[in-house]
């Protein structure tokens, strides 16, 4: 592992730099906060719920580096502001947003049992507000003093399902 952060850190210098990722403690964006933090970011974990961002900081303050944990619901703007308005004051400004907060529901995938036209609506309009929505508005909200700035990164993570079309429709 140590040579393989020694590559990073040679391809990618982001010492110093802030990284904000919105779902922060799941399982892709837990796995990125960690190595970024190695490569000596300040990371604020984005997660819904409290207990989860606070666990994952915790866990990377323990390794030596710099992480908070931040609970918001990436569905609402002035939480999103709210959020960022934390990392500013604990870290200065975004320089990485990483969007990694989505998900899916069973009633919104087709399956043996379920056809595209058994699909749920409300299930299915949950899934593309938390995918869609909840990036957009991180977006809007990080992104624009990177804009301001005129610098910055914004990583959006999409599932492989996402290039795939709904698949049993008759």
């Amino acid at each position: 592992m140590v040579k393989y952060m020694t590559n990073l850190q040679s391809l990618f210098n982001i010492q110093g730099q802030t990284v904000v990722i919105t779902g922060g403690s799941g399982e892709l964006g837990k796995p990125m906060a960690h190595a970024l933090a190695q490569l000596g970011a300040q990371v604020a974990i984005v997660s819904l719920h409290a207990a989860s961002s606070s666990k994952v900081a915790a866990a990377i303050q323990a390794e030596g580096g710099h992480a908070i944990g931040i609970a918001c619901d990436v569905l609402d703007k002035s939480a999103l502001e709210q959020a960022l308005a934390q990392v500013t004051a604990a870290f200065g400004p975004v320089d990485i947003l990483i969007n990694a907060a989505g998900g899916n529901k069973p009633q919104a995938t087709t399956s043996a049992d379920r056809t595209f036209f058994d699909l749920d609506s409300h299930a299915a309009e949950s899934v593309f507000a938390l995918n869609f929505t909840g990036t957009f508005l991180g977006c809007q909200v990080f992104g624009r003093g990177m804009a301001e700035r005129g610098q910055g990164c914004i990583v959006n993570v999409a599932s492989m399902n996402a290039l795939r079309p709904l698949t049993r429709i008759p």
